[in-house]
């Protein structure tokens, strides 16, 4: 039995969550603490914070590094081999493993975990991107924790240059995709300091960082480590990805205790990023740039208008009272009144031909009406931004 996200609040003089939907990233260093293989202890650590913070209230993402080092630790292969065969190979065997680890820990808890494996060629689609989307959504509506990872095993560009980088622009991509509130990145440095503080001692914590310039980037050295491909240099590029999408984004010590639950409840740890944007503008600067690339156009009854405008609903094919254009699921389109008000865009759900089969049914016809179903909505709220009255963006 899933469980879900606890609806009941804290104890009055308990914890309590400065942010709602989190996502946790956690690399190989952390996951091995510097080992051959993964660490048993450091992984129950980490489980155990992210109940703790679903407990809160919080719904919880988690983007996990590993699957490469379980696969070594299981075939005894030392980490100075390298290759693109290799770590395919080696992601094969740990991946399965990596994700029984994690299934045994969060089972403890009776939550249920839903492996998530992307590369990048998925969401750089937009059906793709919507896909991942839609999904990842109903997970986190079911009380299901996706565990995400990159798909090492099927394009050697994944491993390569165009890779993710040890899943911190992974991570980025992720909360962006389920409009998070925070983005927390464990690290085995423990956040951005003046300098490597392995190699300088005099290395002092950096707490704050208002924007991620090209100042700051030449903070992050060269990553030396054998076992990942990450390092601060990526950790910041996801940062001001992050950030620049509306998502704040804390680079925290994953040794400390409980720093999910802490960083959660917004306690001062590693260094902060804060946004300098909201999540609503970032997805109308997204939305809005791509308007004009299908002319595609659903015209909404009444009803349906008042319940996008006042209710901040979906758009479902019940409300959908003519479909103009030639686009395809994925496509940015807009929606207009009867009266030919332009009152919002947003991602179409289904594809042009589909819409006009399904307009002013009931969603539990959809199937039955065109063979497939993507959803119970024309255009999903998340997906869409609705303008003001006089036709500017609100």
């Amino acid at each position: 039995m899933a469980s879900r996200t606890p609806k009941k609040a804290p104890a009055e003089n308990g914890p309590k969550l400065a942010y709602r939907r989190i996502v946790v990233k956690a690399g190989t260093n952390v996951l091995t603490q510097g080992g051959p293989g993964l660490d048993g202890a450091m992984m129950a650590s980490l489980v155990s914070q992210v109940v703790a913070v679903r407990r809160l209230g919080a719904q919880v993402l988690l983007v996990t590094s590993g699957a490469i080092a379980a696969g070594r630790e299981a075939l005894g292969e030392p980490r100075a081999t390298k290759g693109v065969a290799l770590s395919q190979m080696l992601a094969a065997v740990g991946q399965s493993r990596l994700m029984h680890a994690y299934q045994e820990l969060f089972s403890r808890d009776d939550v249920v975990v839903a492996q998530t494996l992307l590369t990048r060629r998925d969401v750089d689609d937009r059906v793709g991107y919507l896909n991942v989307r839609n999904t990842l959504e109903r997970l986190i509506d079911a009380g299901v924790v996706p565990i995400v990872n990159e798909n090492d095993v099927v394009d050697t560009a994944e491993i390569g240059q165009e890779r993710f980088g040890d899943n911190d622009t992974l991570s980025a991509l992720v909360a962006n995709l389920v409009d998070a509130d925070l983005l927390v990145m464990l690290t085995d440095t423990g956040g951005l300091y003046t300098a490597d503080p392995n190699r300088d001692p005099k290395a002092t914590l950096i707490p704050r960082v208002e924007s991620v310039d090209d100042s700051v980037m030449e903070l992050a050295e060269v990553h030396r480590s054998a076992s990942t491909r990450g390092g601060m240099a990526s950790k910041l590029a996801a940062a001001k990805q992050a950030t620049e999408a509306g998502i704040t984004v804390v680079i925290a010590p994953g040794g400390e205790p409980d720093v999910v639950q802490r960083v959660a409840c917004g306690e001062p740890l590693g260094t902060l990023f804060p946004t300098g944007t909201t999540k609503v503008e970032s997805r109308k600067r997204w939305l809005l740039s791509g308007m004009a690339d299908s002319g595609g156009v659903l015209v909404a009854d009444d009803g349906a208008v008042r319940a996008v405008r006042a209710q901040e609903r979906s758009l479902l094919p019940a409300g959908v009272r003519g479909v103009r254009g030639a686009f395809r699921r994925g496509d940015v389109i807009s929606v207009e009144s009867t009266s030919g008000q332009r009152i919002a865009y947003g991602i179409a759900n289904y594809d042009a031909d589909d819409l006009r089969a399904i307009q002013q049914a009931k969603s539990d016809q959809i199937m039955d009406l065109i063979g497939h179903h993507y959803g119970d909505e024309a255009i999903h709220r998340n997906n869409m931004v609705v303008l003001g009255r006089n036709g500017a963006d609100s």
